[in-house]
């Protein structure tokens, strides 16, 4: 075998002998499905009962067809039925479930259970992707790629991957691509098979679903019934087709048992999912920036987005329903880098970035392709550090507000406008296409919030960022609406911005739209305020940030090569990236301070202890009290006479693993995936072991939130295993 394919398996898979070296195992490690075979021997000795084949296999029917990609990534779900019966967490189906309702049916919050076929609502929009296949390319790239730079080396990478997934995909409806691991250290292509008309069946409540809110999240112990139930519809002949009334429910090549045997400490537990971005290799000085600059920019940015939102979405249901989507995402990863800063820091993990670096420059002595890393890496560091914030505080507070979304998109026109004759037909288009998206985007677009947002986020790049940064529209803004302090100045410009613009409600732009003019463009404010903060970044800043990243990648790339040639069992996985992955682990418990124990699992008793009548996080239905104090528990009650709702292990997980089944040591269904704990929120950057846990909802919650809360008999479409 090679130099290059060992170091490839050294990355992408355990060898044999780890574990002789390492008995016992810390669970962390997100693992390609192909090459899960490397792990069977650990596996076993946690509880695994089955084969690597029942996992992955393209020859017949594997755990992996069972696996569901959301939306391109942004979730998992898993198939329970013969009938392409899916399920996945609530706020996977968040945005889904905001849109079917509306004042009258509000579905969000009084929830929905569909008692037939017919009455399954399609989701616009909404599709998922199931793994066909996977391949080793590495071989056929790396070579190639011998002598470029990087500029050339991602050109020769896209056009060998393009060829790859034409060969691949040829004769067939299915799509592919090949994907980078490890910096560019190895490439694997991926077939999937795309579905295109998925339906809601049903949703709990959000009282329910999210029960917990923001206060909840991250955390543990937690009692939130995270889950929703959709469906995949096909044609006749069950291939994947675009929604039509005849279409009918999907017959997957495999579907998940369920089993009701539940859990204790201890169990093993395998995640099967499509986890985002980890950055593991992370190196300590991008560590600091994080903490010192990037993080907080990002927090105090979407910070004023959520409090100017939930100011407007707690005076009617009509807004309610129409920000709620956008604000539980923007919510979810504020609290993430809060959290991710604290932990960081609680946890050292600069100091653990600076040790390994220091184990590894001693190694790289007298190496050349290793030797000079650190130093070219700390002046690519300098050079960037200046403008990072700049750059969080634009793409995360200027462009929030919605107007200067808008405001972007009409950018085409500009260079079309200066000779109106000539461009025509382009003008049209670029005209057809914004107003196709006008009816969806203003259906979310709220005026008051969003005037609160351009002022607040003005004053706070204008507090944060250094004046030398600034583009020449803050000192204009300052001049022409001055009103004594800059932060009365930008209200008072953010007011006229919305009293004048095309851009501010449906109505304006419709009338721009129907005779656009360059002055008319140019001069709007909203335009002129994004046009003037994208300009200043790009003639000044964004070479900082490309050159940076150019150098980053680069020096990450003989990193982590120069780590697996230092110590194998550093490199033993590739940092998530949206490809499928397993984690295998066990139920266990925690202890995250002194005098503190966490158990395993909570239950409905919990619920109850939380519970607070017409609170925005912590209210109940009234038929969850119904149903408990009268022990209407059905067969989902544990030993202890109480239904379990959520349980922890110690499964490698990030975000995009949220909805993934949690499987027992047979493959059966036992929970989904839907959080990590506060006390490991730096998880993506450092795996701790002491204190990383994977928080699940109990699938005997689920079912009997199904059965009993909701009142539907879909659970005998289910194969329940007792």
């Amino acid at each position: 075998m090679n130099r290059t394919k060992t170091l490839i398996l050294a990355l992408l898979a355990m060898a044999s002998t780890a574990f002789a070296t390492n008995p016992t195992t810390t669970d962390e490690g997100m693992w390609l499905p192909m090459l899960i075979g490397k792990n069977q021997a650990q596996m076993k000795k946690q509880g695994f009962k089955l084969t690597p084949q029942d996992i992955y296999d393209i020859n017949k029917a594997s755990l992996k067809d069972a696996i569901v990609m959301l939306g391109g990534g942004f979730c998992t779900g898993e198939i329970v039925s013969n009938k392409g019966l899916l399920f996945t967490n609530h706020h996977c189906g968040y945005d889904a479930i905001t849109t079917l309702s509306t004042p009258q049916d509000n579905i969000l919050d009084n929830g929905f259970w569909a008692k037939t076929n017919a009455e399954e609502r399609p989701v616009e929009g909404l599709f998922v992707d199931i793994l066909v296949r996977m391949e080793d390319v590495t071989n056929k790239i790396l070579p190639e790629l011998k002598g470029l730079d990087e500029k050339a080396r991602a050109a020769k990478v896209n056009s060998l991957g393009n060829e790859f997934s034409k060969k691949a995909t040829d004769g067939t409806t299915y799509n592919a691509s090949v994907r980078e691991f490890a910096k560019g250290n190895a490439y694997y292509l991926f077939v999937f098979e795309k579905f295109t008309d998925i339906r809601l069946v049903g949703t709990p409540p959000q009282s329910i679903g999210k029960f917990g809110g923001d206060t909840d999240n991250w955390e543990w112990p937690r009692h939130t019934g995270d889950f929703s139930v959709f469906r995949i519809y096909v044609n006749k002949e069950n291939k994947a087709a675009d929604y039509a009334a005849e279409n009918v429910p999907y017959t997957p090549k495999k579907f998940l048992p369920v089993s009701l045997k539940g859990i204790k400490a201890g169990d093993f537990t395998m995640v099967f999912g499509f986890p985002g971005r980890t950055n593991r290799y992370e190196t300590s000085m991008g560590v600091k920036l994080a903490i010192e600059k990037v993080n907080p920019a990002i927090i105090n940015s979407r910070d004023i987005r959520l409090k100017a939102w939930k100011e407007e979405m707690d005076k009617d249901v009509v807004t309610k329903l129409a920000l709620s989507s956008e604000y539980a995402n923007i919510a979810n990863y504020w609290k993430y880098f809060i959290g991710q800063t604290q932990q960081m820091q609680r946890l050292k993990v600069y100091d653990q970035k600076l040790a390994l670096e220091a184990q590894f420059k001693d190694f790289a002595k007298g190496k050349p392709a290793y030797e000079g890393i650190f130093d070219e890496w700390q002046k690519a560091y300098t050079a960037y550090e200046p403008y990072a914030a700049h750059q969080s505080y634009l793409s995360q507070g200027i462009f929030g507000a919605n107007v200067v979304q808008m405001a972007l998109g009409a950018g085409a026109l500009e260079p079309m406008l200066s000779d109106t004759a000539k461009n025509k037909a382009m003008i049209a288009q670029i005209r057809n296409s914004t107003l196709k998206n006008a009816d969806e985007f203003y259906k979310s677009f709220n005026l008051p919030s969003d005037q609160k947002i351009v002022a607040q986020t003005l004053l706070l790049f204008y507090n944060n960022v250094p004046k030398d940064q600034h583009p020449p529209v803050v000192a204009e803004i300052l001049k022409e609406f001055s009103a004594g302090t800059p932060e009365e100045s930008f209200k008072k410009f953010a007011q006229e911005m919305y009293f004048t613009s095309h851009f501010a409600s449906k109505a304006n732009l419709v009338k721009f739209l129907n005779n656009p003019t360059a002055d008319g463009l140019t001069n709007d404010l909203a335009y002129r305020y994004f046009n003037g903060f994208r300009k200043n970044y790009v003639s000044k800043f964004s070479k900082f940030a490309a050159d940076f990243q150019t150098a980053d990648k680069r020096l990450a790339r003989a990193y982590i090569k120069g780590l697996g040639e230092m110590n194998p069992d550093l490199v033993k996985y590739p940092d998530a990236n949206s490809t499928l992955r397993v984690s295998y682990g066990n139920v266990q418990t925690y202890a995250p301070r002194d005098a503190v124990h966490y158990d395993h699992k909570t239950t409905m008793k919990g619920l109850a202890e939380k519970y607070k009548p017409g609170d925005s996080e912590f209210d109940l239905p009234k038929n969850f009290f119904d149903l408990y104090n009268a022990k209407d528990f059905g067969q989902y009650a544990d030993k202890d006479g109480q239904v379990p709702v959520a349980f922890i292990t110690n499964n490698d997980i990030t975000g995009g693993n949220s909805g993934s089944p949690v499987l027992n040591a047979k493959g059966e269904l036992i929970g989904l995936a839907f959080d990590g704990n506060w006390e490991a929120m730096s998880g993506d950057i450092v795996f701790d072991k002491t204190y990383k846990r994977c928080i699940n909802v109990d699938i005997r919650y689920v079912l009997w939130c199904i059965e009993k809360l909701g009142g539907s008999d879909l659970v005998k479409e289910l194969q329940i295993v007792k």
